[in-house]
């Protein structure tokens, strides 16, 4: 059994967090579980973010979401394949 997950750095979210959205949005059937981690405090959010999102449904759509998320200025993401035989 293969498990996919997909890992979202942010280094700048508040110039990226619009297009981001809209990505997940698109995809948004093959996000099972969604994870989002910034250091914010009531005053002064990060502007950095973290997003880990457990993935479900074929590989090359999985793909595809990634391969736009790619394209957003200050993004990186990683497709992660996990064999869980």
């Amino acid at each position: 059994m293969q498990k996919h997950v997909v890992i979202i750095y942010q280094k700048n979210r508040e110039e990226t967090a619009v297009k981001l959205q809209s990505i997940l949005t698109k995809y948004g059937c093959l996000i099972k579980t969604r994870l989002g981690i910034h250091d914010g405090v009531v005053n002064a959010c990060t502007p950095t973010g973290l997003i880990i999102l457990e993935t479900v449904g074929e590989i090359k759509e999985i793909k595809n979401m990634v391969s736009e998320i790619e394209q957003i200025k200050d993004t990186d993401v990683k497709l992660i394949e996990l064999n869980l035989d």
